[in-house]
C-alpha cells in the first residue's frame, strides 16, 4: 500500500505533483528534496525541504518512496539522472495516474510516471519508466512510449506508434499510425508527424520536417 512519499524537486512541477498526490492518491507527501546548492528554503507547502545528498539520513529507502518531480529540463536528462540515482540508492519510485484519466485494463505504466487528467490510454499501450503525460493526450492502441519521455498537453498519438526514449512531444502534436519517433527528439507544438524520425533532431510543421543544423540537445526546455 502507498505510504510516505518524498518529492525530488521544489519547482512548479513538484508543487503541482504535491497537490495531486495529496488529494488524488493514497500517498502521504512528507517532504521535498533538492541538491544542497539549490536549497533556497527550509519549507515548502508546509513540508520540509531536505538536501538530496543527505536524504537517506532522514528518509531511508526502507521508510519512504520517492517521486522525481522534474519536468523536461535538459531534454529529460535531469529527471533521468535523479531517477537512476534514486534507484541506485535503493529507493522505490512511485507513480501517479489521475483518477480522471482513462487507462485501459491491460495498458502498462512504468514507475516514476505521472499521468494527468483526461489522458486516454488505449488497450495494449506500454508507457515506460520515468515519463510525464500532461493533461488531455490520446495514446492509441499498441503504442509504446519509451523511458524518460515528456508529452505536453493534447497530443494525438495514433495506434502502433513508438515514441523514442528521452523525447519531448509538444502541445497539439499529431502522429499518424505506425510512426516511429527516434530517441531524443523534440517534436514541436502542432507538428504533424507522418513518417519515422531520426535521433536527436527537432521536428516542426505540418507535415513535420527536421530543422537543418539543429540538435534536440540545443533546444531550451
Amino acid at each position: 500500500m502507498p505510504g510516505p512519499l518524498v518529492l525530488v524537486g521544489a519547482g512548479e512541477f513538484a508543487q503541482i505533483a504535491c497537490e495531486y498526490f495529496r488529494h488524488d492518491s493514497d500517498y502521504d507527501v512528507v517532504a521535498f528534496s533538492v541538491e544542497r546548492e539549490y536549497l533556497a528554503q527550509a519549507e515548502l507547502a508546509g513540508l520540509p525541504v531536505v538536501p538530496y545528498e543527505a536524504l537517506e539520513e532522514r528518509y531511508p529507502p526502507d521508510a519512504v518512496e520517492l517521486f522525481v518531480a522534474i519536468p523536461a529540463s535538459r531534454l529529460n536528462r535531469l529527471r533521468r539522472r535523479f531517477y537512476l540515482d534514486a534507484k541506485r540508492r535503493g529507493y522505490r519510485l512511485a507513480r501517479y495516474v489521475s483518477s480522471r484519466a482513462f487507462v485501459w485494463r491491460n495498458a502498462q505504466v512504468g514507475e516514476n510516471c505521472f499521468i494527468f487528467e483526461n489522458n486516454v490510454i488505449q488497450p495494449f499501450v506500454r508507457v515506460g519508466d520515468n515519463c510525464v503525460l500532461w493533461s488531455g493526450n490520446h495514446v492509441g492502441h499498441r503504442t509504446v512510449i519509451e523511458d524518460h519521455v515528456f508529452v505536453a498537453s493534447h497530443a494525438v498519438i495514433s495506434g502502433y506508434c513508438v515514441i523514442g526514449s528521452g523525447s519531448f512531444v509538444g502541445v497539439n502534436a499529431t502522429f499518424n499510425d505506425h510512426v516511429r519517433v527516434a530517441a531524443d527528439n523534440v517534436i514541436g507544438a502542432g507538428a504533424l508527424v507522418t513518417r519515422d524520425t531520426e535521433p536527436g533532431r527537432v521536428y516542426v510543421g505540418s507535415p513535420a520536417r527536421a530543422l537543418d543544423g539543429r540538435s534536440s540537445f540545443d533546444v531550451p526546455l
